[in-house]
């Protein structure tokens, strides 16, 4: 990567004056106003952090303790945090732009559809733009059943979405619906992987299959040889669409622009959020097939979205996209990848009875416990070593490392000395009430 870029701007020392007594306060007051459990959930896992300065692969806590982040908002970091390409866009944009009228065609619009129809896979070129993962999810399915006039989506079990009305129909943890149901109709689950139960679900009535390429809450499960080519053969069996969810995937995830690359399948439609705005600004993308937007064009006002691809959020969202192309950052992660794996696959051949495999693709890695408590333990004992990272909620047993892409040989360095100090406190009984309350300061390898 351009040295310039990541090296010499990222920062890796306090810039800022720690103020634990506002840490305090911000914890008090989300408690009150926001959501307590949340609070007494983060305390108990070591992450009760106030994030103050952020810097690339650094977030540093209020009071003064400084984070690798493994977690990145589940893989919404790619170019880093702050990084200066794209906070130099948004103050550009900002002093010319503001959301842009919804109703009327738009430069900033035309043009991010543009290069997002250049990277997209296959002959993906149109876009109907929202402002997150579950809107563009929600848009995904009412394109499909309104282009093939069918009624059934099929999803897998443990897939995760989003929590909007038809992604949250499509949710593969019936704990998120429960509450809320009855909920859509006509959404059926298979098991993430097994052909053979798609085969016995999927028929005409089908409108779309949604996957994500690698389940990313449902633990890292990637997707098994073959899987993608044979679901991509059912649904043009049947004359469904396949939908591929690439919100976590996507954007240099995996070590390619887009999971699907590695299987060499095309979909219908793809999903596209969290890393797309840079860090600074909500924007999601669902690209389709231009045979797909023959629906809209009796229906141009059928799906719309007040702040759904603002003016400002798209030409962050471009200069997002040419960060990741002019600093080679897809290739940058497949590199950064390949030796997280190695150094990763090397603990657990030598601690077998704590970790079970280490799986994924590029920066989006998952390592599995023998059991669900040493999820949650782990999240505790990194985070006092100076590693944010979070156990999986479909799967508490597995631990995402979804480090920022810009993240370098040093850092992932940094990473395995943190996760080897975590382990060893592991064994040694230590917990919530025994280990410091303060993250032990880390050097930065040089």
């Amino acid at each position: 990567m351009d040295d310039e870029l990541v090296n010499n701007v990222w920062l890796d020392e306090i810039d800022f004056i720690p103020d634990p007594a506002a840490k305090q306060r911000a914890l008090e007051e989300f408690a009150l106003y926001l959501n307590p459990q949340k609070v007494r959930v983060m305390r108990s896992a070591g992450l009760d952090i106030i994030e103050a300065q952020r810097s690339g692969p650094w977030v540093w806590d209020l009071d003064g303790r400084r984070f690798l982040d493994c977690f990145t908002s589940a893989g919404s970091f790619n170019v880093g945090r702050r990084n200066p390409r794209i906070v130099a866009a948004a103050h550009q944009a900002i002093d010319h732009l503001d959301h842009g009228n919804f109703l009327l065609c738009s430069e900033q619009k035309a043009e991010l559809a543009r290069r997002l129809a250049e990277l997209a896979p296959g002959n993906l070129s149109c876009t109907m733009f929202g402002t997150g993962g579950g809107e563009a999810i929600d848009f995904a399915i009412k394109l499909a059943r309104g282009a093939t006039r069918r009624p059934k989506i099929i999803s897998t079990l443990n897939g995760y979405h989003g929590h909007t009305g038809f992604a949250l129909s499509a949710a593969g943890r019936a704990a998120f619906r429960e509450p809320f149901e009855p909920l859509m109709t006509q959404f059926e689950r298979v098991p993430f992987g097994d052909i053979d139960a798609l085969v016995r679900e999927i028929d005409d009535s089908t409108a779309a299959v949604l996957l994500e390429p690698i389940q990313g809450e449902g633990g890292i499960i990637v997707a098994p040889d073959g899987y993608l080519a044979a679901v991509r053969a059912e649904c043009d069996r049947v004359g469904a669409l396949l939908i591929l969810d690439e919100i976590q995937t996507g954007l240099g995830r995996t070590g390619k622009w887009w999971a699907s690359e590695h299987y060499g399948v095309v979909p219908d439609i793809m999903t596209v959020a969290k890393s797309l705005g840079g860090s600074l600004f909500s924007i999601s993308a669902t690209i389709f097939t231009e045979e797909l937007r023959e629906f809209l064009i009796p229906n141009p006002f059928i799906h719309l979205s007040t702040f759904g691809g603002s003016d400002v959020a798209c030409a962050v969202a471009l200069e997002v996209l040419n960060v990741i192309e002019d600093t080679g950052l897809v290739e940058h992660a497949a590199a950064m990848g390949e030796l997280l794996f190695a150094r990763l696959r090397a603990i657990a051949e030598e601690n077998p009875s704590y970790i079970r495999e280490v799986r994924g693709l590029g920066l989006m890695v998952g390592v599995e416990y023998v059991e669900d408590s040493l999820g949650p333990r782990m999240s505790y004992h990194l985070a006092q070593h100076g590693v944010l990272a979070i156990y999986s909620g479909n799967q508490p047993s597995v631990m995402r490392l979804m480090p920022s892409l810009v993240i370098e040989e040093p850092q992932v360095e940094y990473l395995i000395d943190a996760f080897r100090s975590a382990l060893a406190d592991l064994k040694e009984g230590q917990g919530p009430s025994e280990s410091p309350t303060r993250a032990k300061r880390r050097p930065v390898r040089s």
